[in-house]
């Protein structure tokens, strides 16, 4: 896994919380469905937009409010990172967990805007607005991070360790898990 990342970006503001981007009407469907409803209230038609590869660029706070499993619906829609000026720490926990980069940059959403096109690298913490020209350094992602990221996430590295069942391993790496669905 390269620790650069690259893509077109989408900028959202302060305390995004994670019922605006999980909404409790899409929590009994299977994530598939579930990502179509991705800001729904916040930036209708996003998920209708939104390609593989671009970067998700919030504000302060992103990922304040419950416990919803939202990295799994942004790996759906295969959005390549999220870039906040700081993160809800069990919303982070949540990325990282499921092989979602999130890299914290100070003053993000005034260095990006919609469209622009952004690199990230998540081992230097070096970054750049490749639209305008601006550049920077933020704090990079722990080596431990790094490597459960390489890995496609904690329970992929847990079954590349052998604590976990290695058939489940390719299952594990593209975030596809039996989620959501059900009555």
């Amino acid at each position: 896994m390269s620790s650069t990342i690259s893509g077109r970006v989408w900028v959202f503001g302060d305390s995004l919380n994670t019922d605006a981007m999980y909404p409790a009407f899409a929590m009994k469907m299977d994530i598939p469905e579930a990502a179509r409803h991705v800001f729904y209230e916040v930036r209708p038609g996003w998920t209708d937009q939104v390609r593989p590869g671009d970067i998700v660029v919030a504000g302060k706070n992103f990922g304040v409010g419950s416990s919803r499993p939202v990295a799994a619906l942004f790996r759906q829609l295969k959005v390549a990172a999220l870039v906040a000026e700081e993160f809800n720490s069990l919303f982070l926990r949540n990325a990282i967990n499921s092989g979602l980069p999130a890299l914290t940059v100070p003053g993000a959403t005034d260095l990006f805007s919609d469209g622009d096109f952004g690199r990230f690298d998540i081992a230097t913490g070096d970054y750049a607005n490749e639209t305008t020209g601006i550049e920077g350094r933020t704090a990079p992602l722990p080596p431990l991070v790094l490597e459960i990221l390489a890995s496609g996430g904690v329970l992929a590295r847990l079954a590349e360790q052998g604590y976990l069942p290695i058939e489940l391993l390719d299952t594990l790496k593209s975030g596809a898990l039996p989620q959501g669905g059900g009555a």
